[in-house]
């Protein structure tokens, strides 16, 4: 009789190893998953709105995260300043700035 239990336990150590990597599967490609359809695109994001960010020169026509139109009066670290029409300026956190229009998209100003 201990000879069976014996052969029965050596079977189930191979089988656990076997079955506890069949258990962390799933959760290992579902990390995958995440990681290329959420993860990825949104880090490439922020890599192009940073580098936006910085090639930010006066002159440069903006659209803000609030739906600001304007012009780019002056560059800080931090803050811009964005014409909005004639003779009035906003300051404005850089990181709201959305979008560097093409030159002349704003013609009212």
């Amino acid at each position: 009789m201990s000879f069976i239990s014996s052969a029965f336990a050596q079977g189930s150590a191979a089988g656990s190893a076997e079955s506890s990597l069949m258990q962390f599967l799933p959760l290992i490609l579902m990390f995958a998953v995440l990681y290329f359809i959420m993860i990825r695109p949104q880090m490439k994001r922020q890599k192009e709105h940073r580098n936006m960010l910085s090639a930010m020169a006066k002159g440069d026509e903006v659209i803000t995260s609030g739906g600001i139109v304007g012009k780019i009066t002056k560059v800080g670290e931090a803050y811009v300043g964005v014409e909005i029409s004639d003779g009035t300026e906003i300051t404005v956190q850089k990181s709201s700035v959305s979008t560097i229009l093409p030159k002349g998209t704003i013609k009212s100003l």
